[in-house]
C-alpha cells in the first residue's frame, strides 16, 4: 500500500485496494499462478514490496524504502542495477515491520478483483472498465467513495461473460462494461 504521493486515480485505487486487485491479476498471467497461490498481505511501512514463498519453507522479500525510484530504475536497467537515487534502507530504523490479512468486506474492490480472475474471459476487463467510470464519477462527486465497488459489482453482476478471441472483441466489451456502469451510476441520480 503506498505511502508516497499519487495522482488522484491512482490514490483512489489505492485505497479501495483495487490497486492490488490489479496486481493479483497481473501476478496470475506473468508468473501463472492460479489465484488460490496469490496472498495480499497488507504492510503499512510499505518497506516489504513483494515475497515469494518456496515449497521448502522459505520465504525471499524484496525490501526497499518506499521510493518509486528504485523500481523504476531497475525496470529501465533489467537484468542490471543502477544507482536511483534511493538511499539503502536502514533495516534498523524500520522496526516493527507490521502484516495484517486484508479485510475483504471492508476491501470489496479486492474480493472483486479475485472473483473476476476466478469468472476468467472478459470479467477482468469489464471490472476495470467499471472501476475507472466509478472512480472518474467519484472524482466528479457523481458517487459516493463506498458507491465505487457497489458499480464495480452490478456492472459484473449485468454484463454479458464471454472469452473475446479478437481485440475488438476486447474492445466492445470494454465499450460495454462503461455503459452498463454509466447507467448504474445515473441511477444514484
Amino acid at each position: 500500500h503506498p505511502n508516497w504521493s499519487m495522482g488522484r486515480k491512482i490514490s483512489i485505487d489505492s485505497a479501495t485496494m483495487m490497486n492490488k486487485g490489479l496486481e493479483v491479476i497481473e501476478a496470475h498471467y506473468l508468473f501463472n499462478l492460479s489465484s488460490e497461490k496469490i496472498d495480499v498481505v497488507m504492510h503499512p511501512q510499505s518497506i516489504i514490496h513483494s515475497s515469494v514463498y518456496f515449497e521448502d519453507g522459505s520465504t525471499l522479500s524484496q525490501l526497499g524504502n518506499p521510493d518509486m525510484r528504485s523500481v523504476i530504475s531497475y525496470a529501465m536497467s533489467y537484468p542490471n542495477r543502477i544507482a536511483s537515487g534511493v538511499p539503502s534502507l536502514d533495516l534498523t530504523q524500520n522496526s516493527p515491520l507490521e502484516f495484517y490479512t486484508p479485510d475483504f468486506e471492508k476491501f470489496s474492490c479486492l474480493r472483486l478483483a479475485f472473483e473476476a480472475l476466478k469468472q476468467s474471459g472478459s470479467s477482468m476487463g469489464t471490472m476495470n472498465a467499471a472501476n475507472e467510470v466509478a472512480v472518474d464519477s467519484f472524482l466528479k462527486g457523481r458517487i459516493s467513495f463506498l458507491d465505487i465497488s457497489t458499480v464495480i459489482e452490478k456492472t459484473l453482476n449485468e454484463a454479458e461473460h464471454f472469452y473475446p478471441s479478437t481485440l475488438s472483441e476486447v474492445i466492445h466489451n470494454d465499450q460495454s462494461a462503461r455503459a452498463i456502469a454509466d447507467k448504474i451510476i445515473k441511477s444514484y441520480a
